[in-house]
């Protein structure tokens, strides 16, 4: 069954947040260590909704290529806002030229917004993820593995279902706080594809403060492909054991997040296609 924070989208859990930082100033949190606490949270949200209807279910990721170029959103996908506080990332469906292909196209100034859509997959089928970026350049100051720097050119999300009840009781105590706040329970991990600056491709960069959110860099400094497409495929159901030490629960979500607004710098990237399979194609690079 769906986690009902993904099957229903939350109105208000961005003002609830913005009133819960109000409150907290003589909190057990410092000011830096709960924004990162909130930032994080967004992440394993799926970030705050922007319309109150229903979204609906897929059982594949709906393919960027498939739209016409110039839509408003891509099929399947919705705005993903990580707090009404920050500026949004811009998204557009262009024409690549020299792929032919329709792609997602990010450009983020001082900005953090991302894309989302809801799935209903068994990891055990369909362990395998296929995906497309292309990074323009890094972001020169960005540095996943700290807390004020955390920014990325592409990140590509994945939401697991899981038992809220075999998390440490601290775990279990923020996402409790996170329910109240915004009404809904909250996924119970969330994996984060990142293409990192120092980093090297298969690190394991866990989040500050929430311990089920976890980063696995794709992508690695001045790789010679930088600036050109580049093909990726991971085993997500490895990843995710190396990450949390235990088998990932069903899939019930995907978002990209293209993201500046530590650095408060300006980054433009591109996504293709993403495609779940249920073995490795041999087509990374």
């Amino acid at each position: 069954m769906l986690p009902p924070l993904l099957a229903a989208p939350v109105t208000h859990a961005c003002q609830c947040k913005r009133q819960f930082v109000t409150r907290a100033g003589a909190g057990t949190f410092a000011a830096m260590t709960l924004r990162s606490w909130l930032v994080g949270l967004c992440c394993l949200l799926g970030g705050c909704a922007t319309v109150d209807r229903p979204a609906p279910v897929y059982t594949d990721v709906q393919p960027f290529s498939a739209n016409r170029p110039g839509a408003a959103l891509p099929r399947g996908w919705r705005p993903w806002i990580i707090a009404r506080t920050k500026a949004p990332t811009q998204y557009d469906l262009v024409v690549d030229p020299t792929t032919r292909q329709v792609v997602l196209h990010a450009v983020s100034e001082r900005a953090a917004t991302g894309m989302k859509q809801l799935l209903d997959v068994d990891p055990a089928v369909r362990p395998w993820i296929q995906w497309q970026w292309r990074v323009l350049d890094l972001i020169g100051e960005a540095d996943n593995a700290a807390r004020h720097s955390d920014d990325s050119p592409v990140r590509l999300l994945l939401f697991f279902d899981g038992d809220h009840s075999t998390l440490p009781a601290r775990e279990q105590m923020l996402m409790e706080t996170a329910r109240i706040l915004t009404g809904q329970p909250v996924p119970f991990a969330t994996l984060m594809y990142v293409w990192e600056n120092q980093q090297p491709v298969g690190t394991v960069i866990p989040h500050p403060v929430l311990g089920q959110l976890k980063m696995v860099v794709a992508g690695s400094g001045r790789d010679p492909r930088l600036g050109q497409w580049k093909t990726f495929e991971r085993n997500y159901v490895d990843d995710y054991r190396r990450a949390f030490g235990m088998p990932p629960g069903k899939l019930v979500g995907v978002g990209i997040l293209t993201d500046t607004d530590n650095t408060m710098s300006r980054i433009e990237s591109f996504y293709g296609d993403i495609e779940l399979k249920s073995a490795p194609q041999g087509r990374p690079g």
